[in-house]
């Protein structure tokens, strides 16, 4: 079925002479670095509860997609279906496995929870989040870079990461001296996830005399999805206990400040990535940015706003 549906895509997108080519191949790129930003304007500024968990499922949908990739090993379409020849330069360029896509992971708790977040407050902005979340699926099958499994997986998986977070946000209102229990268990179970991902031993898996995926490219990435979230852990720690933020609302001032701290966020993503991989190499390298850039998301930049709007008055749990 997966080939059959991918096949009459393909068909399509040849028929029309690559018409909608590159508004599917923009939509990737939007959700992983650009609309990243808006959970974090969300959780500086306008809601804190709302945006911390939208962060959070985020982290920990992109650090269990990087692990299932691993292990579960599911070949790209074209490995499978020779017939199926995906747009662009994607064979070149796509260098892992295939399942669970990592752009409809990622898309879900972003679209999904903005989705959520709007559906009470503005709902044609909410329905277009929906709508964008189906054509970033829909567009892994037409480019022919992932089959309707991965595309699905991506989605369930994205969903579960929301609903879990949401469900222990709800615990943690009502017990907070819980939280720092479990973020202490999540950071261990992460450290547990990379020695297990590094010193696992990967059967390879070859075509054409080629292996199929990147296992070293794959496991620099692991540890940089899994460290975001290991900071993600420890930021949220040191915000809880000693930072308490209070996000200010929308006012000319609260809205200048937190899009200036953007800045330097945007600057990380967009070339110190470069730098780090440069300096201390690609596993190293990644690991670095990603803490760094979800530290400053969580606590870093958070320090500015207590000092320019006050705390949160709330029971600290030692």
């Amino acid at each position: 079925m997966d080939s059959s549906y991918l096949l009459f895509l393909q068909n399509l997108r040849h028929a029309i002479g690559d018409a909608l080519t590159p508004l599917m191949q923009w939509l990737s790129p939007i959700v992983l670095q650009t609309l990243m930003l808006i959970p974090v304007f969300m959780y500086w500024c306008a809601d804190k509860k709302s945006g911390l968990r939208i962060l959070a499922s985020i982290r920990l949908s992109g650090a269990l997609n990087s692990f299932i990739k691993l292990n579960a090993g599911v070949d790209r379409p074209w490995v499978r279906d020779p017939r199926i020849v995906p747009a662009g330069d994607a064979m070149t360029t796509n260098s892992d496995y295939s399942f669970p896509s990592t752009e409809t992971t990622t898309a879900t708790p972003v679209y999904g929870g903005l989705w959520a977040w709007l559906r009470n407050r503005w709902r044609p902005a909410a329905w277009l989040s929906a709508f964008m979340l189906l054509l970033t699926g829909f567009s892994r099958n037409y480019l022919g870079i992932n089959s309707l499994t991965d595309v699905l997986g991506g989605f369930l998986l994205g969903l579960a990461c929301i609903w879990a977070v949401s469900r222990l946000s709800a615990y943690f209102d009502a017990h907070p001296e819980k939280e720092n229990a479990f973020l202490l268990g999540g950071f261990v179970l992460g450290v547990l996830m990379l020695v297990f991902l590094t010193y696992r031993t990967y059967p390879l898996k070859l075509a054409g005399g080629k292996p199929i995926a990147d296992l070293t490219k794959m496991i620099d990435e692991a540890w940089s999805e899994i460290g975001g979230l290991l900071a993600f852990f420890a930021a949220r720690f040191v915000e809880k206990r000693w930072i308490r933020f209070r996000a200010p609302g929308y006012s000319k001032k609260s809205f200048f400040i937190c899009l200036l701290g953007l800045l330097p966020l945007y600057l990380t993503a967009s070339y110190l990535k470069t730098f780090f991989v440069g300096q201390c190499g690609p596993l190293a390298g990644n690991l670095i940015h990603n803490a760094l850039r979800d530290f400053y998301s969580v606590a870093g930049f958070p320090i500015v706003l207590a000092l320019c709007f006050g705390r949160e008055e709330v029971a600290r749990n030692d």
